[in-house]
């Protein structure tokens, strides 16, 4: 049978509120963008009683059996959505873990995505936001690929033709738990996004936001306050910025040059991290 090639891109936070908390989850507003960095994944349908799913690649180590895309196969064979079917899913990792950058999220909702227009599942789009929802929080912002508003009722707005940036995207040798750095949010700020505009995403309004977990992962590791002090400081970042709950640190530039350079500057004094070039898309 035919395999499939599928680019699951990452997504990135340029700014993000915590708002309050329902029940056990803290509700957010963000502005999110996707950038051309990805990971791919190849879908078969094969004959079989289960499907078989791995994982290769540079980020590949220590992802849990119970993740996002086993969780959406087995939503889906509970609703009996894909009639029996069972397909053969390897997705090589080129976007790191506990980074910020929805890696596992995006992953389940390109193949959610996948299925859908080939026709293997079919269901409305609120079907669509129950088990995007079933499946974590971020799985729904990946559903269509254009760059977002998330409102704090959980609403999205999709935006076309956005500002571009070039970024440099940082990760020290450790990770950041969404739980962990959620449960240090003690105090919520007032939402500012409830009524998405186009002129969200001009860099004039972008360079006042701010991530609101920042100063949570900056407590608890002050390393990536050091890490943002040294890229705010190299030549012409437009401004600096963890995305999501962490570690990952993104650099906002103009230039393609530009950028290039400060990565060579970033990799002369951290050796030993990981750091990306990428654009948004």
């Amino acid at each position: 049978m035919k395999t499939y090639r599928v680019k699951s891109f990452a997504k990135i936070n340029l700014a993000l509120n915590v708002t309050g908390k329902h029940d056990l989850l803290h509700k957010i507003e963000s502005i999110f963008y996707f950038i051309n960095l990805h990971d791919t994944i190849t879908i078969k349908q094969i004959n079989s009683l289960d499907h078989r799913i791995s994982y290769f690649g540079k980020f590949s180590k220590n992802i849990s059996s119970n993740n996002t895309i086993t969780n959406l196969f087995k939503i889906l064979d509970q609703e009996k959505l894909i009639r029996n079917k069972k397909f053969q899913i390897k997705i090589n990792k080129n976007i790191p873990q506990q980074a910020g950058l929805g890696g596992g999220s995006m992953n389940a909702a390109r193949i959610l995505d996948f299925l859908i227009k080939r026709k293997y599942i079919k269901i409305n789009q609120k079907k669509i936001t129950d088990i995007s929802k079933s499946i974590g929080s971020d799985v729904i912002l990946g559903a269509d690929l254009k760059n977002g508003i998330l409102k704090s009722n959980n609403n999205i707005k999709k935006f076309s033709n956005c500002s571009k940036f070039y970024v440099l995207l940082v990760k020290p040798n450790f990770g950041c738990s969404t739980k962990t750095i959620y449960s240090g949010v003690k105090n919520f700020t007032r939402s500012k996004y409830n009524r998405p505009k186009k002129l969200m995403f001009s860099l004039q309004y972008l360079s006042k936001q701010n991530n609101a977990l920042e100063n949570v992962a900056f407590l608890k590791y002050p390393k990536l306050k050091k890490i943002k002090l040294f890229l705010e400081n190299l030549k012409k970042p437009l401004f600096v910025r963890m995305t999501g709950s962490g570690s990952v640190l993104v650099a906002y530039f103009h230039s393609k040059k530009d950028c290039e350079m400060a990565k060579v500057q970033f990799k002369r004094k951290f050796r030993n991290y990981w750091c990306n070039t990428s654009k948004t898309l």
